[in-house]
């Protein structure tokens, strides 16, 4: 539950409104580890621009391994297209951590009609799995092809655009040797060998899992944590304060593995609408997450509508943009809002003709009775007192700094990268 985070924008925080050219594609590659054929490929994929219909971004210009393969700056939402002048709607995630546990998509469901709407109702059996803000890719494989034919990403014109690009590049005869003499004859398996070689990037480099934050080394046994870090995690496990670990899971696995901080599952927070976003200068426009308007198999399903997946909170205080669609900036910014939405809701959301405060503004108002209402610390009202106080905001903040990989750097809040959108 605790924050539907990651990402960047436009430019009202630490940013610059003008684009700025990316460093160099390989400026910031991780470590060469022992890697299998295709996922040397897939390495050299993620930091070639020329696959993009610019020529001027990568998938690392977003997904930047000095950022926890995250965005490198505080933009709500990247730049992308032709001409880097396209913004998209969400904000961009990190790839580390996630891509090897994530379940596919799918919701339990109850056997009637009826127990089915009591069960969205309550909010109690959310659907679980996939990637992306809406779960609508089951590997990533798929995911990473997506982006190369957007027309607010990657913008190639078609999957032959990326097969000529990769004809011309210097591992085209890897390419051919790995995924077969003729893949490049063929646009569609061109663009499914990229996917897959990406994906088998991502799943082999140890850079995407290094587990060397504070918190791993102390649940080695290797640090203490300090007081305020100890208070942290206690108001963060605490379901009766802010309940983040309900969602955040924090305890180790059954087989000791280190966790992840996050279920998988999706829930409707109802973040205020982000005004940095061009799309939502058109009235009718919202982005509902699991119901429309990128994802469009589940449009059916209105107990979905502002459903978006819980994102892991390793490196989360490296963020320079929280929540689905970007709309805060500062990770105490974000905390506040998980804790007073409900309590100081005048401070979060606009108010309507007569002055009345106009909560869960970014969905349509017949489907506000979505979002989450009632579990902690979501079930509060107008005068009653947060969860947390400052102070207690302060020693969250403290633990949550400990999630913190060892190599992740904070956005950069001079300029930006062009990159990916976050679809």
């Amino acid at each position: 539950m605790l924050l539907s985070s990651l990402a960047s924008i436009f430019c009202l925080v630490g940013c610059t409104s003008k684009p700025v050219k990316p460093k160099a594609a390989n400026a910031a590659k991780p470590a060469i580890h022992e890697l299998s054929p295709a996922a040397n490929l897939g390495r050299l994929i993620f930091f070639d621009p020329t696959l993009s219909g610019s020529g001027r971004i990568a998938c690392s210009s977003c997904h930047d391994p000095e950022h926890a393969y995250g965005p490198p700056n505080s933009l709500a939402v990247q730049l992308g297209g032709w001409n880097l002048d396209h913004q998209g709607t969400r904000a961009v995630p990190s790839l580390r951590y996630t891509l090897l546990h994530v379940p596919l998509w799918h919701q339990e469901r109850a056997a009637s009609r009826m127990e089915r709407f009591e069960e969205l109702a309550k909010s109690d059996n959310p659907p679980t799995g996939g990637l992306g803000w809406d779960g609508r890719f089951n590997t990533p494989a798929a995911q990473a092809a997506f982006p190369l034919l957007n027309p607010d990403e990657m913008a190639n014109v078609d999957a032959e655009h990326v097969a000529a690009a990769i004809r011309k590049a210097p591992y085209a005869a890897e390419f051919r040797r790995v995924f077969g003499k003729h893949v490049l004859d063929d646009p569609q398996k061109t663009l499914d060998a990229v996917g897959t070689a990406v994906e088998r990037f991502q799943f082999e480099d140890p850079s995407f899992y290094p587990f060397n934050s504070r918190f791993d080394r102390w649940l080695d046994g290797r640090v203490k944590l300090t007081e305020a870090e100890q208070r942290g995690l206690a108001l963060f496990n605490d379901p009766a304060r802010g309940n983040c670990a309900s969602c955040h899971l924090g305890q180790r696995g059954a087989d000791g593995s280190h966790p992840i901080f996050t279920d998988f599952q999706f829930e409707a927070l109802g973040v205020p609408r982000n005004p940095e976003l061009k799309a939502n200068r058109k009235a009718g426009y919202y982005d509902m997450g699991l119901c429309g308007p990128i994802r469009s198999d589940q449009k059916s399903e209105q107990g979905f509508c502002g459903m978006f997946r819980t994102p892991t909170l390793r490196n989360v205080a490296t963020r320079g943009a929280f929540f689905h669609n970007g709309r805060f900036h500062t990770l105490r910014e974000a905390l506040e809002f998980y804790v007073q939405r409900d309590t100081n809701p005048e401070k979060w959301y606009g108010k309507k003709a007569g002055g009345r405060v106009e909560k869960f503004d970014d969905i349509p108002a017949a489907l506000r009775g979505n979002v989450d209402v009632v579990d902690e610390p979501l079930t509060r009202h107008p005068g009653q007192d947060p969860a947390w106080s400052t102070k207690e905001i302060d020693d969250v903040l403290a633990f949550l700094n400990t999630l913190t990989d060892a190599d992740a750097k904070g956005p950069s809040t001079s300029g930006s990268k062009h990159a990916l959108t976050g679809n």
